[in-house]
């Protein structure tokens, strides 16, 4: 059913603008082609019918719409297409509204200069964290080493509002944390080589780096464990009468344990400027959160009267902008917060554990990955 070169060629080059063509092939002859073509059609099977009529439009592509005139010039009522409205200029200039209303980075009150330094950031904790996984894969580090990667945004957009002094404390995944409050990124790639010249003189390994000059308080290796000692550094901060905040970060499994009670207990009975980040990323080592706790995670802080809070931690904007007036509101005397920080991990709890096991499967860890809003950042600071 394909045309001949010929046809084809001539009715590519007919005048449709005018009532008559000006190609040797008549419209009557044109006609009663069409006419035997479509009888055809009536033969052939549905498929074939779509096939043929996805040649036609290719071979035949509709006639524009700027100049073109009905064929009936006898009509009493000729139809006048040019006082149409341009549908396709419509949709582009209502695409150009809504991408306006939409600015993510006026909603959030960022200038371009800070999305950029945010996904630079970004990009640096995971090439860091890449190396780090190829260092450990070939025996370079040893020990635990558990990756932050997935986690990015929610490094960046926690810890960038900050000041310089004030204090951050974390759990055992806190490489890119520490890169985040200032530390050298070869000082903690030296630590988790157990190099002297590492951060915390490579003693620490990959769990325990530190360095009290960037007011980072270390990484904690008991699940829960540095929620006290962060509570201890709020009370510090509090009697010396001093203007900054604690802020900690704790994984899923930490609010299940005595000491985050205990802590989150006297921090709202003395007011603390301390802040409760609970890293969310759904499990508790290789247990989902909901198999172990029959309350919402946003519900934790809720018997001790702390103020609890959820936020997209994959939207390292929208993460951001929260951090900051947060972190203002506690340092004027706005008492203890509590952060569900939503995030998700695209490795393993650890190196020694696979991406995807017998916890969570490979299509859980893939809608993850491709919902992330890493991509979605690169996007805003591309339309700057």
């Amino acid at each position: 059913f394909f045309f001949k070169q010929k046809t084809a060629y001539e009715i590519r080059n007919c005048d449709w603008s005018s009532d008559v063509c000006s190609s040797d092939l008549s419209r009557d002859r044109w006609s009663a082609r069409a006419t035997m073509r479509r009888s055809r059609l009536e033969r052939w099977k549905p498929g074939v019918q779509a096939r043929f009529r996805q040649c036609w439009r290719r071979t035949f592509p509709p006639l524009p719409r700027s100049g073109w005139t009905s064929f009936s010039s006898s009509s009493a009522d000729p139809v006048d297409r040019q006082t149409e409205p341009d549908v396709a200029e419509t949709k582009t200039k209502a695409k150009k509204k809504s991408a306006k209303k939409s600015d993510p980075l006026g909603q959030h009150g960022i200038s371009g200069e800070l999305a950029l330094d945010l996904m630079r950031d970004m990009l640096l904790y995971r090439r860091f964290e890449e190396k780090a996984e190829e260092a450990y894969a070939i025996g370079k580090i040893g020990g635990f080493c558990h990756l932050h990667i997935g986690q990015e945004a929610a490094a960046a957009g926690s810890i960038k509002p900050l000041r310089h002094d004030d204090y951050v404390m974390s759990a055992y995944r806190e490489h890119t944390q520490a890169l985040a409050k200032g530390v050298d990124p070869n000082a903690v790639m030296a630590e988790l080589y157990g190099r002297k010249d590492g951060a915390s003189g490579g003693k620490g390994g990959s769990m325990h780096i530190f360095d009290a000059e960037c007011r980072f308080m270390g990484g904690h290796g008991i699940v829960g464990g540095q929620v006290p000692l962060a509570t201890g550094i709020g009370w510090k901060i509090k009697y010396k009468g001093e203007d900054t905040v604690s802020l900690v970060f704790m994984g899923d499994a930490a609010v299940n344990q005595g000491g985050f009670h205990e802590a989150l207990n006297m921090a709202a009975v003395w007011q603390l400027p301390c802040i409760f980040v609970v890293e969310n990323n759904e499990y508790g080592m290789g247990t989902a959160f909901s198999r172990v706790s029959r309350t919402d995670m946003s519900t934790k802080s809720t018997p001790h009267g702390i103020p609890s809070h959820s936020v997209d931690g994959q939207d390292v904007l929208a993460t951001y902008a929260f951090f900051r007036d947060l972190a203002d509101k506690v340092r004027h005397g706005g008492g203890p917060k509590f952060v569900d920080l939503q995030t998700y991990r695209f490795r393993g709890h650890s190196m020694s554990d696979p991406v995807s096991g017998t916890y969570r499967s490979v299509e859980e860890v893939e809608q993850d990955r491709k919902s992330t809003r890493l991509n979605s950042s690169h996007s805003s600071v591309s339309r700057m």
